[in-house]
């Protein structure tokens, strides 16, 4: 005797036609506002990229009137004499100056910042680490002219001790030989951008590392790592890229700074072998020092190592986009 089973399956759904409301909800455009917010972002973001070439397009055209005229190599003459005729100038000494004084800055700025920011979101109690991070947002707002003043009254005077120190145990390399006077020299200059930029860092790599998923720290804790692990293999891999998002804001300050760079240093067009010399000159000083009593064609020269800081300044912005893309495991968006 045949039995027959019936199936217990539901049929398959059939589909029902998309209303016009579904419809605009697929094509991501449902209300009115939508489409004006897309319409602002997208034309902003155009506007962004239709600045940034006018700003090179300007800088192209004056650099080129100047480097027509320049009777001297404009990468390698270490001279800056507009005012002659035939003029003659170049940008080693800034090159060399700009850069010198934004690694130094830099080598001390970094690791204190993250080590403040660690102290302040994983070490120090909430009633400590609330207002010395009220005081360091304090210190980032300071203007740059008092930083300058602080540097020339304060910091200059008080170096002779670090620069005898370090003549006295590391001069035999050359880098730190002093030969006296005041220590208005390279070294001084990296110092006071470190300070400068030592807020800004400590800010944004703070802000990082509270977003640090709390799951994390506690599985690194369970396991029965300590405190220092759990930051070494929890939160130091997921700050990675904020933090150097936060040092090359640092640096992009320490590249362009004017006024804290020209009161504290005592400039001249030679690189001296040791930092601890007087002399040099940066990108962003020069400008600052010279475009007063400029003629027309200085000022198209100073244009002109402008265009140059104006690309070192992508240039170090691009690599940085090209490390923080190598670590995408390490961002805080994927984890």
């Amino acid at each position: 005797m045949d039995i027959t089973t019936k199936s217990t399956e539901a049929p398959p759904p059939v589909s029902q036609p998309m209303d016009a409301e579904h419809k605009r909800a697929a094509r991501g455009a449902t209300r009115p506002g939508d489409r004006i917010f897309l319409g602002l972002s997208r034309g902003s973001g155009i506007l962004l990229l239709a600045i940034m070439a006018a700003i090179a397009v300007f800088l192209t055209y004056r650099a080129s009137l100047a480097i027509g005229k320049n009777h001297g190599n404009f990468l390698t003459t270490f001279e800056w004499s507009t005012n002659l005729d035939p003029p003659v100038f170049g940008i080693a000494v800034l090159a060399f100056g700009t850069v010198v004084s934004s690694v130094i800055a830099m080598v001390i700025a970094v690791p204190i910042a993250v080590a403040i920011a660690l102290f302040l979101t994983h070490y120090a109690p909430r009633r400590l680490s609330g207002p010395i991070a009220y005081v360091i947002d304090l210190l980032a707002a300071v203007p740059s002219i008092v930083y300058g003043l602080w540097g020339a009254l304060v910091l200059v005077p008080h170096l002779d001790g670090l620069f005898s120190w370090l003549n006295d145990y590391l001069g035999w390399t050359g880098v730190f030989e002093w030969q006296g006077g005041a220590p208005r020299s390279m070294l001084t200059v990296g110092i006071l951008l470190a300070i400068m930029i030592l807020p800004i860092i400590t800010n944004v790599s703070r802000e990082v590392f509270r977003q640090v998923p709390r799951m994390h720290e506690e599985a690194a804790l369970a396991l029965g790592a300590t405190r220092w692990e759990v930051v070494r293999m929890a939160v130091l891999p997921f700050g990675r890229s904020g933090v150097i998002s936060a040092s090359m804001l640092g640096l992009g300050r320490a590249l362009g700074e004017t006024m804290a760079v020209a009161t504290v240093l005592s400039p001249s067009f030679t690189i001296q072998a040791s930092l601890l010399d007087p002399g040099g000159g940066t990108f962003a000083q020069n400008i600052a020092s010279k475009f007063s009593e400029a003629n027309d064609f200085g000022r198209d020269a100073l244009i002109a190592s402008g265009l140059v800081l104006f690309v070192i300044t992508l240039l170090v912005n691009g690599a940085a986009r090209a490390i923080i893309a190598r670590r995408k495991e390490y961002s805080g968006a994927n984890a």
